[in-house]
């Protein structure tokens, strides 16, 4: 699972302090640091213990106790659209694990009709949630019985809940089902994880079960389809329908089965004899291959990489509308949002490899070994975040790569913070959807490549290949890596993985340093600073310290933090110590305080060749103002995130004119344009309808229609619409607020033809320039504004916070012309429409909490 997260990328500080001409180094991020076991320390200084009595057993959230082992399921499907329905039969093996005389099944909001037990009816009890199924016998250890289910699943009927990362749990979704709303696609897609299957097929919807599958899809001929394993059959049924046969032979998790419907663009591929199959709507489909970056290097990559080659049959990747998460790693079919649909165009500086790689790499790390429970969670999530890195690091380069960690990082931090600390192995969690934050994700993979650090890359992934091939096919704990690790490289690890995945928190290091120039030596003092319930006093931290001399030469020190308070003493050297960096290769994820001297960021940007120490760098230089010769060595440097920090520091038109048109990155093309505005307004404007003609990536094009509008409202508008005629989700940051500041409602329509096409992260902005628009248009024009806002309101299958904003305008439209008492003079019975159809989408609404909402507008 992939989430949307849009963090921002708030860099910790550090503060520190040194007895040259000291410097805040306040944009220094999270660093980490670690020091040195043979070095003079001080005394370990730690909170006294405080003994208490526990009266009660703590909360604890035990792997699901399994008694009978579902071996097989088969599914033969029909969609009831209208009311959407699915009218399923279900076929189910299973084996005793224990004696035992009784099954249950979880089956969420089901009619059912009838149940067989090895082919005879059988009686059950059923709570709408859960079927209880008395056994014919006390069956053995390994004894096999066959459940025949036949039932209706209504998952658009039943209770709606979600999560920060699924955002609603039905399980199945109808989208468009009576193909209502012009230009929406018409589709049927699920989303199983956590524990959504059983709202449309009877299971053991836990993740320490798993079993083969097979998939009877009957839907109309022009509808494509998709499930796990593969495509074994298609047959016509004469009557305007045919059924797909859909088989998986390899055993995956319940919760990892997965259907899609639709009308989707297929393009075939095949790496190393496996089918590759890219399903996109039809509009994208001279772009598929684009849009799931790279899948067969990536496959190449990880299956070299772990030396175990991609274990199933087939690997398809899907885009569905108003998908409720960012993607999902369903065994071979991985579902995604559909923000990933780009043309070639608007892929240029904005792949989707981050996504592609995260889901491919579930497919040996959640998919063929599976987290036992959701508490272990981070062993299917830690590891793909961690695949994102290793992509980067393999594909673009280090300081790629370690651009992705410093947003990794700073996102864990922030969510720590302001959501809580919780042990990354969280056996004691409030709901299990709470485990898909980030300690599950972020944490979880920085961990992952600071154990890769310690062991070193040849241990670290012979214990990864031998930990997939020991526990292939099963579910796997936290506990299982640490063992594998153990044994491939001869070391108790236990030290590693109580800190780090049975405890909470990170390292909080204050340090102070101070270099004696005439003695040219470096004394360092280090106090963990950490403290919260489950955190540990003391972390140990193995690390590099790296130090920078006038010269240009680079000296590395090892070092471990085992204590509270340490002491580290270096020297005498032959050179100048001009800068020093804890955590040298910014590996552990934590947090450090310090200061740095003058000069210091100076000799990092000439001499270190860590993306980090550049980076932050060229941004506290950025603040400080940089000088002539300094711009040149930032503009020089490969990333462009670095590269932006000299741009507000030029005052050359020519040289920003220069970027503009030419630098490799589009959005330092598009930032340098923005500062040429600032110091050259007519150049500027010059410059921009240049780029407008010859540019390809889209952020330089819309900054250049940005200052046209200031300058020139009607050209920039001019431009825009020409840009836009043939495609418009480009253009969507500036469209709709350009549009509705024009204040002429003949662009209203053009609001009218985006509504169901819109994606969310523009949405307020869209709904907002609307209203802000639809001011100045007439009351009908206003009314139809409603009436296609209701749409969205009671679309059922949409998002709570769209529906509610759609219903919310509504509102606001009214309120809007009431304000206008000339306008509606005579209007009154086009008046009530706003009401009604609030009342109406009360009506229709389900969902309690959300009716609530919908009332309040009233």
């Amino acid at each position: 699972m992939n989430r949307i997260l849009i963090f921002i990328l708030g860099l910790l500080v550090l503060a520190c302090k040194s007895n040259k001409n000291m410097v805040d180094q306040s944009d220094v991020p999270y660093e980490v640091i670690i020091e040195e076991t043979y070095l003079d320390t001080l005394t370990v200084s730690a909170p006294k213990i405080v003994e208490e009595i526990d009266n009660e057993l703590p909360l604890f959230r035990a792997s699901y106790k399994r008694t009978n082992d579902l071996i097989h399921t088969a599914l033969n499907l029909s969609f009831d659209w209208e009311r959407q329905y699915v009218i399923g039969q279900a076929t189910l093996d299973f084996k005793a694990i224990r004696k035992n005389k009784s099954l249950e099944l979880q089956a969420k909001n089901f009619d059912i009709k009838e149940i067989k037990l090895n082919g005879k009816s059988t009686p059950f009890e059923y709570d709408n949630q859960l079927i209880s199924i008395p056994l014919d016998k006390e069956y053995k250890r390994a004894e096999s019985f066959q459940l025949w289910i036949d039932y209706v699943a209504k998952p658009n009927e039943g209770p709606v809940g979600g999560s920060d990362a699924i955002m609603s749990d039905k399980g199945l979704f109808f989208i468009n089902p009576l193909n209502e709303i012009k230009g929406k696609p018409r589709q049927i897609w699920t989303q199983g994880e956590t524990e959504h299957n059983s709202k449309w097929f009877p299971t053991i919807d836990k993740p320490n079960e798993r079993c083969t599958q097979e998939m009877y899809l009957t839907v109309e001929k022009d509808l494509e389809t998709l499930s796990n394993g593969k495509l074994i059959s298609s047959t016509d049924n004469g009557d305007g329908t045919k059924t797909d046969y859909w088989k998986q032979s390899l055993a995956h998790a319940p919760y990892l089965f997965m259907i899609a419907i639709g009308e989707f663009s297929i393009t075939e591929d095949e790496w190393n004899g496996i089918p590759l199959m890219y399903y996109v709507d039809t509009a994208y489909a001279a772009h598929a291959e684009k849009i799931y970056n790279h899948t067969p290097e990536m496959l190449s990559f990880f299956s070299d990489l772990l030396e175990y080659p991609y274990p199933w049959e087939k690997y398809a990747q899907v885009a569905v509308s108003d998908y409720v998460s960012g993607a999902m790693e369903n065994t071979t079919a991985v579902i995604y949002g559909d923000f990933v649909l780009k043309t070639e165009r608007e892929l240029i500086d904005n792949h989707n490899d981050q996504i592609v790689a995260h889901e491919l790499f579930h497919h040996w790390f959640g998919d063929l070994v599976t987290c036992e429970s959701w508490s272990n969670l981070t062993m299917n999530e830690g590891f793909a975040n961690y695949a994102e890195y290793l992509w980067y690091e393999y594909k673009y380069g280090k300081d790629e790569a370690e651009w992705h960690r410093i947003n990794e990082l700073s996102s864990y931090i922030q969510s720590a913070y302001s959501m809580g600390m919780h042990d990354l192995i969280d056996y004691q969690y409030a709901d299990k959807e709470d485990m898909f934050d980030a300690h599950s994700y972020n944490k979880g993979g920085l961990v992952l490549h600071m154990l890769r650090n310690y062991l070193g890359d040849e241990l670290f992934f012979e214990g990864l290949h031998e930990f997939l091939h020991e526990h292939q096919y099963t579910a796997v704990e936290a506990h299982d890596l640490r063992l594998t690790m153990e044994e491939v490289s001869g070391e108790d690890l236990i030290w590693f993985f109580d800190q780090w995945y049975f405890s909470s928190g990170h390292p909080e290091l204050e340090i102070d340093y101070s270099s004696d120039e005439e003695e040219k030596s470096l004394e360092i003092s280090c106090m963990q600073t950490q403290e919260g319930d489950g955190v540990p006093s003391i972390f140990q931290l193995p690390v590099d310290i790296k130090i920078y001399f006038e010269d240009g030469s680079i000296m590395t020190k090892a070092v471990m933090l085992n204590q509270r308070k340490q002491n580290f003493e270096f020297g005498p050297f032959d050179q100048v110590i001009g800068a020093v960096v804890f955590d040298g290769n910014h590996i552990i994820p934590g947090q450090i305080n310090e200061t740095a001297w003058k000069d210091f960021d100076q000799v990092l940007l000439q001499y270190s060749k860590e993306f980090q120490d550049k980076y932050f760098a060229a941004k506290r230089l950025s603040k400080a103002g940089i000088s002539e010769a300094s711009i040149k060595q930032i503009l020089n440097q490969g990333h462009y995130t670095i590269r932006r920090y000299a741009l507000s520091s030029i005052e050359d038109p020519k040289l920003l004119a220069q970027l503009a048109l030419n630098d490799p990155h589009s959005e330092i093309r598009a930032e340098a344009l923005a500062s040429l505005a600032d110091k050259d307004i007519d150049e500027a404007v010059r410059i921009s309808y240049k780029l407008i003609k010859t540019e390809q990536a889209y952020p330089p094009i819309i900054e250049a229609i940005d200052i046209l509008a200031v300058q020139n409202e009607e050209s920039a508008i001019k431009e825009l619409l020409s840009l836009s005629k043939d495609y418009v989700k480009p253009f969507y940051p500036i469209y709709f607020e350009l549009l509705a500041s024009t204040q002429n409602p003949k662009y209203i329509s053009r609001f009218e033809e985006e509504l169901f096409q819109v994606d969310l992260m523009n949405l307020f902005d869209y709904f907002q320039s609307y209203r802000e628009l639809a001011q100045y248009g007439s009351v009908d024009q206003n009314v139809k504004a409603a009436e296609l806002f209701s749409q969205v309101a009671m679309d059922s299958a949409n998002l709570s916070f769209k529906r509610y904003i759609a219903a919310y305008s509504i509102k606001q439209l009214k309120l809007n012309l009431q304000g206008q008492k000339d306008k509606i003079e005579g209007k009154e019975s086009q008046m009530k429409v706003f009401d009604k159809l609030l009342h109406k989408i009360i009506k229709k609404e389900n969902d309690p909490s959300m009716r609530a909402r919908f009332e309040s507008l009233v």
